[in-house]
């Protein structure tokens, strides 16, 4: 019998799930010329309506995050398309190595766990793709707050009580999860995609993608 390791919490869209490819398909049918412009005015909605309105659900922010993006840069969303990020998200796809990996972290000993700013019913489905069992799920639904807030992590510590020294969290953004990880005292691994300046010394690994995090986990003093 596999002896338990302890608890890794992910964010999912964008450590899990690739995100960025989604998005970019999702905008495509808004403007297929504008796609970069719109994915940045939406990456600079976002933040501003989680803190401003943070009882929006996900759905509401994806919307209301396109219509700003799309109002900034004089761009008509066509009838029906100004819910596109939201009807396409459950069908966004896991990155090549999460399944694999995921499974290797089970087989490990490792229980799984998904902390994520989106609804119940985008993340019921996408469960559905990832290719291994996940022991607990907190969604923004769930605790009425958006990362960076610290209600994601401390619902889920409520919930699965980990043993102390035995909880890690595994993410691709550095300002909603590295950094409310690191106020909790969570150790961290960063997932670092888009190739960010980061100070390494803060968290206990980083890594391009999640190939290596088992071996990464593996040579941690645990």
């Amino acid at each position: 019998m596999t002896t338990a390791r302890g608890w890794l919490t992910f964010d999912c869209y964008g450590t899990l799930v690739d995100w960025r490819s989604g998005m970019e398909s999702a905008l495509a049918r808004v403007d297929p010329a504008r796609v970069d412009d719109l994915l940045a005015g939406y990456h600079r909605a976002e933040p501003a309506l989680q803190q401003q309105r943070p009882l929006l659900s996900y759905r509401e922010v994806l919307r209301d995050g396109l219509l700003a993006s799309a109002g900034e840069l004089g761009i008509d969303v066509p009838d029906g398309l100004d819910t596109v990020l939201a009807d396409t998200m459950p069908t966004w796809q896991p990155f090549a190595e999460t399944a694999e990996v995921l499974q290797a972290l089970r087989a490990a000993g490792w229980r799984l766990a998904i902390l994520s700013n989106v609804d119940d019913d985008v993340i019921a489905q996408t469960l559905e793709l990832l290719g291994a069992p996940i022991d607990v799920v907190v969604t923004a639904q769930e605790v009425g707050s958006y990362k960076p807030g610290l209600a994601h992590f401390e619902e889920f510590r409520r919930r699965a009580q980990p043993a102390e020294g035995r909880w890690i969290h595994v993410a691709c953004s550095w300002v909603h999860d590295v950094v409310p990880a690191r106020r909790l005292g969570v150790p961290a691994v960063f997932v670092d995609r888009e190739g960010e300046d980061r100070d390494p010394a803060q968290v206990v690994g980083v890594l391009p993608d999640l190939t290596r995090l088992p071996d990464t986990l593996a040579s941690l003093d645990l």
